[in-house]
């Protein structure tokens, strides 16, 4: 009866200990790392530079799968709805975070309670550009150019309605008082073609589309929006210095999991991203891409969210940007 009650007691504990003991060895089986957009995208690129060091340093494979579609929605729904677990990953821009939230009145997420930030790993800005026949050169001369227009206002192009790139357009005409006709592609190559080609005067795109042109002369940077100078165009200023302070955003990308993690989960994780984000061959693959790999952990990423959120639907009620 004694070595029965025994052989209980050892099964019960194994069973107990069993899930603790993975747990505690964190990860034991590949990670999956969804990124919500096509393959081929800065996102995409970023989060497969990161992904490979990363496995590396946990000691598992990270299979990169993209999930692409609904502005982000469809790839940050699977991550929200997945297990706890530290097994499902999400690598995405403020477009999940802040501005789809900003502009949806029905998300299958919420931007606050379904995701744990683990860390913010690259950041680039974003710059309003002009083709090199606009004579304009700077914010100054923009202003006073589309006010000479009087009733027929000259078109900016963004790579699409509710992205980064069309809420840097909307916050700056905002601040300058003054009027342009939007007009959004359905990316940033069709409209940095538009730009270069004529057909549009101006357009808002990433510092890390627009250096390479910006280099051959096909376009001109006429500001940054990232809070400080960018390290790729220091010669370019910022909306703020040129006075308009509002104007100070960037494009940021986080790895983030579904909400609930186990502290001793997110600790590794936090931790290996970190180490991953201070490696040599990680920062130059990322600052070749045009990103600044300046790593931020899982409390400045929570910060940030709760920071911009009131400020993305500030803008989004401004400017009457809204996607049913």
């Amino acid at each position: 009866m004694k070595t029965a009650l025994l052989a209980i007691g050892v099964a019960a504990t194994l069973a107990v200990s069993a899930p603790a003991l993975a747990q505690s060895r964190y990860p034991v089986r590949p990670i999956t790392l969804v990124v919500p957009y096509p393959p081929g995208g800065a996102t995409d690129v970023l989060g497969r530079v990161i992904a490979q060091k990363l496995g590396q340093e946990l000691g598992q494979t990270i299979v990169v799968e993209n999930r692409a579609g609904a502005g982000t929605a469809i790839g940050a729904a699977f991550v929200a709805k997945a297990a706890p677990d530290g097994y499902t990953l999400l690598a995405s821009s403020g477009t999940t975070f802040t501005i789809a939230p900003a502009i949806q009145r029905k998300l299958p997420y919420d931007p606050v309670k379904s995701f744990e930030p683990i860390g913010i790993v690259g950041r680039t800005g974003l710059a309003l550009l002009a083709n090199p026949a606009v004579p304009v050169k700077n914010l100054r001369e923009l202003v006073a150019y589309v006010n000479a227009r009087g009733k027929e206002p000259p078109a900016y192009g963004s790579f699409g309605t509710g992205t980064t790139s069309h809420f840097v357009g909307e916050a700056f005409l905002a601040e300058a008082g003054i009027r342009m006709i939007h007009v959004p592609y359905k990316g940033s190559a069709p409209a940095m073609t538009d730009l270069i080609g004529g057909q549009i005067p101006f357009s808002v795109d990433t510092v890390s589309a627009s250096l390479p042109q910006s280099k051959l002369g096909k376009v001109r940077v006429l500001a940054v929006s990232a809070p400080h100078r960018s390290a790729f165009l220091p010669d370019v200023p910022t909306f703020a210095e040129q006075g308009y302070p509002a104007v100070a955003m960037d494009a940021w990308f986080m790895f983030a999991a579904p909400r609930g993690l186990p502290a001793n989960v997110k600790e590794t994780l936090e931790s290996a991203l970190r180490t991953t984000m201070s490696l040599p061959a990680v920062r130059q693959s990322l600052q070749a891409h045009g990103f600044e790999a300046n790593f931020s952990g899982s409390a400045e990423g929570e910060a940030l969210i709760q920071k911009e959120l009131p400020q993305m639907r500030d803008v989004a009620r401004g400017a009457n940007i809204k996607l049913d």
